[in-house]
């Protein structure tokens, strides 16, 4: 086992959850080490390896990586789902920023005190379905092929992820983005893709109020 990835995360899908598909994707066996305490968080803290004291934490290669970007730019790069040259890299980035920017809104709404729920719902209903969605759907339809940049698997990844807890929210959302319902299709029936989303998984569910509390216990907030 000394060649799988090791994943260090408390078992939710907050920050990891990303990594998670793309090494599945990737075709990539991994183990998890779920952090269980604040105790676990804090051995891990009081560890040599680790730059900025935090998680989620992935030893690859004989590196101890932290910082989710930097994370899913080494598997990529390896992997080969970055693109083929500089210029696909940065159109890369660029949909994976705004794939996260959404992703983070929604991903910090159970946080949200109860009386700004609603405004902080309708806000991420607005900005999925006139902001985020449109400018993904636009992209494909102005190539018309079937991935996001260069034709071929890269941050479709993370936007198929975005896309089913976009779903999860609120399934009417992606009602008028047909290619990115195709999209979604395609990416899930990947080989690789397919089994990860089979139950029995290493995915994550969502959010429960328990897993919420575990998450107050352990990072103490």
């Amino acid at each position: 086992t000394a060649g799988k990835p090791k994943l260090h995360y408390f078992d939710a899908r907050g920050r990891m959850e990303a990594i998670l598909w793309l090494l599945a994707a990737a075709g990539v066996e991994f183990e998890e080490k779920l952090i269980e305490s604040s105790e676990d968080l804090d051995k891990l803290r009081h560890d040599e390896s680790l730059v900025f004291q935090q998680v989620p934490v992935v030893e690859i290669d004989g590196m101890n990586l932290v910082q989710t970007r930097a994370i899913l730019n080494y598997i990529a790069t390896k992997h080969d789902l970055y693109g083929k040259d500089m210029k696909e890299r940065a159109l890369i980035d660029m949909y994976t920023e705004g794939v996260a920017d959404l992703g983070e809104m929604i991903m910090l709404l159970p946080l949200c005190p109860p009386d700004q729920k609603n405004a902080k719902l309708t806000l991420i209903r607005e900005r999925t379905t006139n902001c985020y969605l449109p400018a993904f759907e636009k992209v494909l339809k102005s190539h018309g092929q079937d991935y996001l940049v260069g034709n071929k698997l890269s941050t479709d990844i993370h936007l198929v992820e975005l896309l089913y807890y976009v779903e999860e929210l609120d399934s009417s959302l992606l009602a008028n983005f047909p290619l990115l319902k195709g999209l979604k299709t395609r990416v899930s029936n990947l080989p690789a893709m397919k089994r990860f989303l089979q139950p029995g998984s290493q995915r994550k569910p969502p959010g429960s109020e328990k897993s919420l509390e575990q998450a107050r216990k352990i990072f103490k907030f």
